[in-house]
């Protein structure tokens, strides 16, 4: 019984903190994931590029961010960005530290990885889409616009998909990380649980059943959009 009141609701239990914290993880995550949708788009791009120079920046990126542990990246970014804040605050006659916000400096480093995992899964999925289709619709004069929205853009995410649901479940373990910030996500949640009631093994045993919880339930939302997908589409379409 004192098992179930300290993971419960009520007085004195810890089950809202880590509900809550659960939130604060999927949201970071969901950060992460467009921060690293737009990076991923841009680098992706520049990885096919014709410009020598836009493909040697594109490899740089996605080697720097896929090679560095995501602790660092994310201590980088949070320092760094402490660090700016505090000297644009001087500039206006402000003292003291001014540290970047958590939940920002966390989306953000963890979206800026994301964002090389991404522009790999973009740039594989570009090239899968058919040539052939292609060269169709530049024979009948479609616009390059029209090209995009109407064959690249729904083909490139067809074949994303997969991937994409790979990166989210990473991200989502990458934001674990964010609780050296302080943020009280699901991790940072499970710990002050554990430290103060010196249950450690029955706090992280919950956490860790809330990571599956989400990792799970997003599963299966990434494999019910990839199934809406692939029926929008004649089968073998994109492959020639």
């Amino acid at each position: 019984m004192e098992t179930l009141g300290l993971i419960g609701f009520g007085t004195g239990g810890w089950g809202a903190l880590l509900v809550a914290g659960a939130a604060m993880t999927f949201a970071v995550t969901l950060g992460a994931l467009a921060v690293g949708a737009v990076l991923g788009t841009l680098v992706a791009t520049a990885k096919l590029s014709k410009s020598r120079l836009a493909r040697i920046l594109g490899d740089a990126y996605t080697t720097v961010f896929r090679g560095v542990p995501e602790l660092l990246v994310i201590y980088l970014i949070y320092f760094g960005g402490s660090t700016g804040l505090t000297a644009l605050a001087r500039l206006f006659g402000q003292e003291g530290f001014w540290g970047m916000p958590a939940f920002v400096s966390g989306a953000l480093a963890v979206g800026v990885i994301s964002g090389a995992y991404q522009a790999e899964v973009y740039r594989g999925s570009f090239l899968a889409v058919g040539k052939g289709e292609l060269e169709a619709a530049r024979a009948i004069g479609m616009p390059v616009w029209l090209r995009f929205r109407r064959i690249v853009a729904p083909q490139v995410m067809r074949f994303a998909l997969p991937g994409l649901g790979y990166v989210w479940q990473l991200n989502l373990k990458d934001s674990a990380l964010v609780s050296v910030t302080g943020l009280a996500e699901l991790m940072r949640t499970s710990q002050m649980a554990a430290g103060s009631t010196h249950r450690y093994f029955l706090f992280y045993v919950v956490g860790g059943a809330l990571y599956l919880v989400l990792t799970s339930l997003s599963g299966r939302v990434f494999d019910s959009a990839e199934a809406r997908m692939a029926k929008t589409f004649p089968r073998g379409i994109g492959r020639s």
